[in-house]
């Protein structure tokens, strides 16, 4: 009896221990998801690193072209067919509406629907895990309602959307497959001017297509993340090269002669469209970063200085206030410190010249914003900065925009919401007489779509609480789950404020 008693309790002992370690495991695995192993080689690099790397002073890009080519995929979208409202949710007062007691005929004096028809684009992706998370452009994957993912090997998925971040352009999409080849992150430090490197992609809905330049510049802006996103939070430090990158690069790999991920391809500076000498990749340092954010928080933990500074070079009356003292390009100029920011409490002031993060020169303003980018609020850096000709260093610690260290996460009631949202253009606010808000600027299926809200709305409020941001609203729903709520805002061009009430009483 004793004997079948000990083996009994050596068995369960063993179930114990194996269902622990498998319990372990999945723990791990959820919380590095989305995340390289630096200590693991992928398949599609086993022959880089024998016979195939190339010899000491030979350019040769067969190695990294083989080994990179497999992680890089198509990425297909389509968006259905919708009706939207004219002018942005404007609607025109039939002129005839008192004789025939109505505005039913509003449609024939362009306030009605119009039908926007079903749209297909295409672009490119990395696999940054074997089990099948992508990064791409943010651009490639906005507002799609399906998302087809065909790898090298011509076998094609279903993608879902993980995150995305419209300030540095970046998504995380993930298909349901493992063992999947995968791109080795780079350092995109290390990329110098005149260095060789491969640009792969889907160009032209073409099958996979390498093509080679090299490093023509660093930390370049071009401004078209404010165009898309022009909400002061826009990101642009890119990777300059001479490598040709067509529509449907996109989302694509910008690789070193090492085979090694440096930048995804995001933009080319053409007046045709097409390819015209240069193009623009996002710096790997800066992707890892987002990567990791969107698949652990949900969201980007943007992190702030707390400076305003000239995005382009300084203006001749801030020279003539600087003096002899100051060489353009030997630092960022700060035009104001807000008093709530982490700069103020460090003691910075309105004409400092911030020269050094952390031990690393910054002397433009996309250096500036691409070594902050790495942080998030409640990381503690070293600013170096110059008064007076006396050059200073002091520690600050960053702060988000809401002006404190608190991490922000996403709830997941706004993908109930069934919309696309965005932060309102800055100089939109300004013409409506607004602080900031939330456009509504696509309705699907969801929530929204049960209110008689138009596309183009600006919500400012929930609840008589303000609403400036995308994270503002998702906090004040999130608190209201269970509950009916009243969303207030205007219509671009109107004077009016506009209620709709929304039903969370499903909303657990």
């Amino acid at each position: 009896m004793k004997l079948k008693n000990i083996l009994a309790v050596m068995a369960i002992s063993a179930i114990t221990a194996v269902m622990s370690v498998w319990g372990y495991g999945k723990v791990l695995r959820s919380q590095s998801a989305g995340i390289q192993d630096a200590d693991k080689i992928p398949a599609n690099y086993a022959g880089f690193f024998g016979n195939n790397a190339p010899a000491a002073g030979a350019v040769d890009f067969t190695p990294a072209a083989t080994s990179a080519t497999p992680a890089v995929v198509h990425i297909k979208t389509k968006t259905k067919a919708r009706q939207v409202s004219n002018s942005q949710g404007q609607r025109y007062r039939n002129p005839f509406a008192d004789l025939f007691g109505g505005d039913d005929m509003s449609d024939f004096f362009g306030g009605g629907p119009r039908m926007i028809p079903e749209q297909r684009a295409s672009g490119s992706g990395v696999i940054i895990t074997d089990d099948g998370y992508i990064v791409t452009n943010n651009h490639v994957v906005e507002g799609a309602d399906e998302i087809n993912v065909t790898l090298a090997n011509k076998r094609s998925y279903k993608a879902t959307v993980i995150g995305t971040d419209a300030n540095s352009d970046i998504a995380v999409i993930k298909i349901d497959a493992t063992k999947l080849p995968y791109m080795v992150y780079g350092n995109s430090d290390d990329a110098k001017l005149g260095q060789w490197v491969l640009a792969i992609g889907y160009p032209l809905n073409l099958d996979v297509t390498v093509t080679a330049g090299i490093v023509s510049a660093k930390s370049r802006s071009i401004g078209i993340n404010d165009r898309q996103n022009p909400n002061n939070s826009a990101i642009e430090s890119f990777i300059q090269t001479d490598a040709a990158v067509n529509p449907g690069n996109s989302g694509g790999a910008l690789v070193n002669t090492d085979g090694q991920l440096i930048g995804i391809n995001s933009a080319i500076a053409s007046p045709t469209g097409s390819y015209a000498g240069y193009s623009y990749a996002i710096p790997v340092n800066i992707v890892k970063k987002v990567v990791t954010d969107i698949v652990k928080f949900g969201t980007v933990q943007r992190a702030y200085i707390g400076i305003k500074y000239p995005k382009e070079n300084i203006s001749d009356e801030q020279r003539k206030e600087l003096g002899d003292g100051y060489k353009e390009g030997e630092g960022v100029y700060v035009t104001d410190v807000p008093a709530d920011g982490a700069a103020a409490a460090a003691g910075i002031k309105k004409g400092d010249i911030v020269t050094k993060i952390n031990g690393v020169t910054v002397s433009s303003g996309p250096e500036l914003q691409e070594q902050v980018t790495r942080f998030k609020p409640g990381d503690k850096i070293s600013l170096t900065y110059v008064r007076n000709g006396k050059e200073n260093t002091v520690p600050l610690v960053l702060k988000n925009v809401s002006g404190n260290t608190d991490v922000v996460k996403t709830t997941g009631i706004l993908e109930k919401l069934g919309a696309e949202l965005v932060a309102v253009d800055s100089k939109v606010a300004a013409a409506n007489q607004i602080q900031g808000g939330v456009v509504v600027k696509r309705i699907g299926e969801g929530l929204l779509k049960k209110t008689r809200m138009q596309e183009g709305f600006i919500i400012t409020s929930v609840n008589d609480q303000e609403i400036k941001t995308v994270a503002d609203l998702d906090k004040i729903l999130s608190l209201n789950k269970g509950r009916k709520v009243k969303i207030e805002g205007v219509y671009p061009g109107f004077e009016s404020t506009y209620p709709y009430p929304l039903d969370l009483s499903d909303v657990e």
